[in-house]
């Protein structure tokens, strides 16, 4: 049983143990990843009546087979993608649909909110049908454009975006546009919570990132914790690009070059004055995580300055230590270890929150 201490000055961190077990790994599914909310897409991509866009929750490890449809009345439903005859999958592609969704296997058809229509050759059938019949819906909320899906949520979305939405909440997001040139997904051969630790403390900047350390003002880091989140918040040094804050900001006189933005259990949000990088951890393997970067530009003149700079460079960086803590932490002798009380805030709540997850 793992157990964090809540006093960050007594606290140990997760045992190395965790991160290279396939016990723990398959635990976390259920007791974390099923329970969570999780970043989909975009309304761009569903934003005609009488559309479907199918997905899988978190592909490579909770390979569920989901399914946004938008209605001919322009409403936005989620449901199961799996026929509730035979378990055929229904939609393979994502575009228009006429008619609803119709199985290819034995031509069971349901309306576009997930209603069965009908079905042929049933008759004879007794209590048919039934709402065992119609396709499981599944809970899904937007912020902005994006959507966000959840199995079995745990807690009220509202509790994950909160803090983020009021902070940053006045940033138009619906001119943000998806850039496919400058998103990617990389392979790191590392447990999917190393890199969040990783991500989740500053401490690490002035040794392993000199460019962005040029950029940030390593004296003025702080985190701010939340319940389900939290918050680094990046604060520029000299005439590097910053955000022009409304007066409304409660950082309106600070020279904030980014907001750094971490939801549980495995998505970042990087606010920059050109836009937006989301950052999915897709677990793989105990050792191997996918990480996608969708970066989503808001003013293009000021790409390629600042702490939004390099960001490519700033993740392979990222990659190389994490790899190497990944073998550290499996060595017979690395038990684990201890949180700098000012400057990991972050890992320790991670940390909670894992602990707490796993022993529900």
């Amino acid at each position: 049983m793992i157990n964090i201490d809540k006093d960050i000055t007594k606290a140990f961190t997760l045992p190395g143990s965790f991160y290279k077990s396939p016990t723990y790994f398959e635990q976390s599914k259920d007791s974390i990843f099923v329970k969570s909310w999780q970043f989909i897409t975009e309304t761009d991509q569903i934003n005609i009546p009488s559309t479907v866009y199918p997905f899988k929750y978190l592909e490579g490890f909770v390979d569920e087979p989901l399914l946004f449809a938008r209605d001919k009345d322009d409403q936005l439903h989620c449901m199961s993608n799996v026929c509730t005859h035979r378990g055929n999958i229904l939609v393979e592609s994502a575009g228009p649909i006429q008619g609803g969704l119709r199985c290819g296997y034995h031509g069971r058809r349901f309306e576009l909110n997930g209603c069965f229509k009908s079905m042929p050759e049933c008759e004879g059938m007794q209590d048919f049908p039934s709402k065992d019949d119609d396709l499981p819906q599944v809970a899904f909320k937007q912020w902005g454009k994006f959507l966000f899906a959840s199995l079995s949520p745990a807690f009220p979305f509202e509790e994950l975006v909160k803090e983020m939405d009021e902070r940053v909440g006045w940033m138009p997001f619906n001119e943000f546009k998806f850039d496919p040139n400058r998103s990617q997904d990389y392979l790191v051969r590392a447990n999917w919570a190393l890199y969040c630790d990783n991500y989740l403390e500053g401490f690490h900047i002035p040794f392993i990132h000199k460019d962005l350390a040029a950029a940030l003002d390593y004296s003025s880091y702080a985190s701010e914790i939340y319940r389900y989140s939290n918050l680094q918040l990046g604060i520029a040094k000299g005439g590097d690009v910053v955000f022009d804050l409304p007066e409304s900001s409660p950082d309106y006189g600070k020279k904030v070059a980014a907001y750094y933005y971490w939801l549980f259990p495995n998505m970042m949000f990087n606010f920059y004055p050109w836009g937006l990088s989301v950052n999915i951890v897709r677990p793989l393997a105990p050792d191997l995580t996918k990480v996608s970067f969708r970066s989503y530009i808001w003013d293009p003149t000021k790409i390629d300055q600042g702490a939004g700079a390099l960001l490519d460079r700033v993740e392979r960086e990222d990659e190389a230590v994490v790899e190497k803590v990944q073998r550290g932490t499996g060595s017979y002798l690395y038990k684990k270890g201890r949180f700098s009380p000012r400057m990991e805030k972050g890992v320790h709540h991670f940390h909670q929150l894992i602990s707490d997850f796993m022993q529900a």
